[in-house]
């Protein structure tokens, strides 16, 4: 009787794992069958909205599904990471974000772990910042800036798009790794920032390409210094912080594609590779290069690593300044 129990218990138990491979992997393959939800934390028009909107087109016509852009603004990315937790794990609705994801747990206390709870599926761009001041200010390179900036300390202030983003830690980088004291005023989104630049009210700001590249162009602003590894191809006259004396300076904004942890393996790979897939697309890459946008498109394996390595930069720097959320 034992020995039957046992071997009925055995076939029930192989028929349930048959089971579940059979409907994971047919629904695996048949994903998706409906629209999906793509949740961008920040508000419409700006540089993050404009990058998830364009890889949607062709990612919709890939997958053969619509994709539905949501704009969750509010708290560094935390509300829209909230709202995408709290949907199934099963690949219909992903979060675009972007750089305050890898400081959000040491600048602010959440209600869930951002390295456990989302799993990366694909990085879609880097885009390197540039150091800009006003049109009529005196500074014709960051050397002049530094220097101004050591003989008055705290007279000069830089922008930010709020404590944590890249436009806030690269001005904390900058004076750590320069010596200078200047003065934080950030600001709800980059369109104001860049308002007080073009003003004359703001002595400095890290800006993303996309939304100071035209005003370089236009001569309404100046650049000084870009944060890549090497030069933007779109400026190629200006210098990066790194080979103006900082070694090492590197911050690049980036934007990434997350699911909640439990979506089956077999559907963030089809989610990865709809986006490699999408940013090789030939519209994808003239209009993202035109901005200064690199297009990446990695697995999830290769985007976890490079926020790994990113948590670790910017947590050091966060603790080693005492940077403070707002």
């Amino acid at each position: 009787m034992t020995k039957t129990v046992g071997t009925r218990a055995c076939a029930l138990l192989l028929w349930m794992l048959c089971a579940i491979f059979c409907t994971s992997a047919a629904f695996a393959q048949a994903f998706p069958t409906k629209a999906l939800r793509l949740v961008v934390p920040y508000p419409p028009g700006g540089g993050a909205d404009g990058n998830a909107r364009l890889l949607s087109q062709p990612m919709a016509i890939i997958l053969g599904q619509p994709i539905v852009v949501e704009n969750r603004p509010g708290a560094s990315g935390i509300l829209a990471a909230n709202s995408v937790l709290q949907s199934p794990a099963d690949g219909y609705t992903m979060l675009f974000d972007t750089f305050p994801y890898v400081v959000n747990a040491v600048l602010h206390k959440l209600s869930f772990d951002p390295v456990k709870d989302l799993v990366p599926v694909s990085q879609a761009i880097n885009m390197p910042l540039i150091l800009v001041v006003p049109a009529d200010a005196p500074f014709q390179n960051i050397d002049a800036l530094i220097n101004f900036a050591k003989a008055n300390p705290g007279k000069l202030n830089y922008g930010s798009y709020g404590a944590g983003g890249a436009a806030h830690l690269a001005a904390e980088m900058l004076a750590r790794d320069a010596g200078i004291s200047w003065v934080h005023v950030p600001y709800k989104g980059g369109a104001p920032a860049m308002a007080d630049v073009l003003a004359g009210r703001l002595s400095a700001y890290f800006t993303n390409p996309i939304t100071g590249l035209a005003h370089i162009q236009s001569g309404k602003i100046r650049a000084l210094a870009t944060t890549g590894a090497q030069r933007m191809e779109i400026l190629p006259n200006v210098p990066t912080v790194s080979e103006s004396g900082y070694t090492g300076f590197e911050v690049v904004e980036w934007n990434g594609f997350f699911v909640p942890a439990g979506t089956p393996p077999e559907v963030i790979k089809k989610l990865s590779d709809t986006v490699r897939l999408a940013t090789l697309a030939p519209e994808v890459q003239q209009r993202m290069r035109a901005q200064g946008v690199e297009p990446i498109g990695n697995t999830p394996t290769e985007f976890a690593a490079f926020l790994q390595g990113q948590i670790d930069k910017w947590s050091a720097l966060v603790k080693s300044n005492n940077i403070r959320a707002d």
